[in-house]
């Protein structure tokens, strides 16, 4: 069995801030090119997944929100027509259109004709 007795506790407890100044950070580095809105495309990010209720982007929109952006969902098959405030939509040309920045996890070969409006972490598109 590991022993952590000797491991810094304040490595732990320094998790949980440093996570929501990266939310906010984001939050403020999608808002400085002053979109009205802000696009997130897909809140489930395994496929069969219909989980989305504990995603960090929920952070992120908060941080949004909160910053007074206006934010839509794209989800192929939304439970709800409004999560966290936020309108949910279900037609991917309406969402593009709509959005002025579109926040992604991963690019797709579904929004490859909107890369001059997408916030994503995956530089390479090698996910797709």
């Amino acid at each position: 069995m590991v022993n952590y007795e000797n491991v810094p506790q304040n490595l732990i407890q320094a998790v949980v801030p440093s996570n929501d100044t990266c939310k906010e950070f984001i939050a403020n580095d999608i808002v400085s090119s002053n979109p009205k809105v802000v696009g997130i495309y897909r809140l489930i990010m395994k496929a069969g997944s219909y989980n989305f209720r504990a995603l960090a982007i929920q952070g992120i929109i908060k941080h949004l929100k909160l910053l007074g952006t206006t934010v839509i969902i794209y989800e192929l098959k939304p439970d709800e027509d409004n999560f966290l405030g936020c309108n949910m939509i279900n037609d991917l040309d309406i969402f593009k259109s709509r959005s002025d920045v579109i926040v992604a996890n991963r690019i797709s070969e579904e929004l490859e004709d909107s890369l001059d409006k997408m916030y994503t972490p995956d530089l390479s598109g090698s996910d797709y």
